[in-house]
């Protein structure tokens, strides 16, 4: 994947006990992660997370998701 605008990226991955949500940093590292039940929720929360990395600052992108 590429990372945003700002420097931030997401991966989709399935998990033993379902999907998981990673948000990565710019330098690749894993600063949150989201379990999900199934998969269209992860593609759902990760389209959301996608829309703030174009759209917010990286500043106001940590901010709002506390990583």
């Amino acid at each position: 994947m590429t990372a945003g605008a700002n420097g931030f990226d997401v991966q989709v991955q399935e998990a033993p006990d379902g999907w998981r949500v990673a948000i990565l940093s710019p330098d690749g590292a894993v600063v949150g992660e989201r379990a999900c039940r199934d998969h269209l929720e992860a593609r759902t929360y990760a389209s959301t997370v996608r829309q703030h990395i174009y759209w917010l600052s990286a500043e106001k992108f940590r901010e709002y998701y506390r990583v």
